[in-house]
């Protein structure tokens, strides 16, 4: 049984819109297509951003640290001054 109108005005071996012409197919494709590389990019910058945030994050605990430190050591002398 034929189905009329499938793959009329279709040049052989041409299967962009699988044998369905006119079926919107390609354009869903490209918009799909589209619409992924857009996320892509989008998932490549949060990446890139929560990576850069790790470092801010590592740098600013290394300064608290320093700091903790200089705290302590000027409690301690603090301390001994008011002996």
């Amino acid at each position: 049984m034929r189905r009329a109108g499938l793959g009329e005005g279709v040049p052989p071996g041409n299967y962009g819109n699988y044998g369905y012409p006119n079926s919107g197919y390609s354009a869903c494709e490209e918009e799909n297509e589209r619409l992924t590389e857009s996320l892509r990019n989008k998932v490549t910058a949060i990446k890139s951003l929560s990576i850069e945030i790790g470092h801010e994050v590592k740098h600013q605990n290394k300064l608290l640290a320093e700091m903790d430190s200089q705290f302590d050591s000027t409690t301690g002398f603090l301390g001994f001054c008011s002996m």
